[in-house]
């Protein structure tokens, strides 16, 4: 079984309003923080049968298609199993 860990964060310059938002919050509650960013994390279960290669080449062209914004985010995959 090869299981994906896909990790979508926004580059650099822009914007995170929720990031952002959450920042303040904590500062508010007593938590003086340097930066809070916002992401998303899947985990994609490919199956068996499916070899690193394979997998990886699947799960990139699911990044470019649907699972992340390319002129705004950027992704990071990783395989186990």
């Amino acid at each position: 079984m090869v299981v994906a860990e896909v990790k979508i964060e926004l580059k650099k310059g822009v914007t995170d309003p929720e990031g952002m938002n959450t920042k303040k919050a904590l500062d508010l509650l007593g938590w003086n923080v340097e930066s809070v960013k916002t992401g998303k994390v899947f985990h994609i279960d490919l199956g068996d049968g499916v070899s690193e290669d394979e997998a990886l080449a699947t799960v990139e062209e699911m990044c470019k298609r649907i699972l992340a914004n390319p002129v705004i985010q950027t992704y990071h995959i990783e395989l186990e199993g």
